[in-house]
């Protein structure tokens, strides 16, 4: 017999397929803005970033970035640091339910304070529709705040017929210079998205696939122009910056704590 909290589990994940099959039909994998269809992106001048990065062996405790970067100087124009409780446990293919309420205030945040700043194009690391059901991270941040987004990923998501094998590993060697690109497609022969070598150091790819309101021919050119090293500069300096602010105001105090407790004691021990 299945245990009261088996089924609570049971009736989150039911909740989970539902709304994200129902979330799934919003999403637009063409491009819709003026400035997607200029080749050199005229009319584009912020792209953000999102991170969401966890205090070193607690899963429940992290901190959720976001950054606005000036485009195409990829100058820091905003910033906000946040640290989360992740209530939502981690299940394969439901991640953007334990992270996206936390990406999603990050940009209400925005809109409230700096309204001018709100980004054109959100770059999420992870992906959009190469994902178990067609619908990841990157799709329900771009539906729920109505932002056009590209899913990056650093591993290869191996569903639908995609692998890590050797043939992958063929196609990886093949990539000659920074910009350069292989498709990644289903069994069914559907371009779920692109492998890009991000620049001429950069050995290992990036997966690229469509999020929302944007093309993958335009996502993978975004991309591209965003990188200055392997991952692009809006989720570098995302992650850079959330890994920063636990170090510096969770790691710190943490580290601090004893020596005030013996602080404490010494004190006792005097009267």
């Amino acid at each position: 017999m299945a245990s009261r909290t088996e089924l609570l589990e049971e009736d989150t994940l039911r909740c989970w397929e539902r709304d994200q099959a129902q979330l799934k039909t919003e999403v637009i994998e063409q491009d819709t803005e003026e400035w997607q269809k200029s080749s050199s992106f005229a009319g584009l001048g912020r792209v953000g970033g999102v991170d969401l990065s966890y205090i070193k062996g607690d899963d429940t405790r992290a901190c959720a970035s976001l950054v606005v970067l000036s485009y195409p100087d990829l100058e820091v124009l905003y910033e906000d640091c946040c640290m989360v409780s992740v209530g939502a446990p981690y299940v394969a293919g439901f991640l953007a339910f334990r992270e996206v309420p936390f990406l999603v205030k990050a940009v209400q945040r925005l809109e409230e304070r700096e309204p001018g700043l709100r980004p054109q194009v959100l770059l999420v690391d992870g992906n959009g529709i190469l994902h178990h059901r067609g619908f990841g991270i990157a799709c329900q941040l771009g539906v729920l705040t109505g932002l056009p987004c590209i899913g990056v990923a650093k591993n290869l998501l191996q569903v639908d017929g995609l692998a890590n094998d050797e043939l992958h590993k063929e196609q990886i060697r093949d990539l000659q210079s920074g910009g350069d690109t292989f498709p990644l497609s289903s069994t069914s022969g559907r371009i779920l998205g692109m492998a890009l070598r991000s620049g001429a150091k950069s050995t290992k790819p990036v997966y690229i696939s469509v999020g929302h309101k944007m093309s993958l021919q335009s996502a993978v050119r975004l991309v591209h122009s965003c990188c200055r090293y392997r991952v692009p500069e809006p989720i570098r300096q995302a992650d850079i910056r959330s890994r920063e602010y636990i170090r510096k105001h969770v790691e710190a105090a943490s580290a601090a704590l004893p020596q005030a407790e013996r602080v404490s004691e010494d004190t006792d021990s005097e009267h």
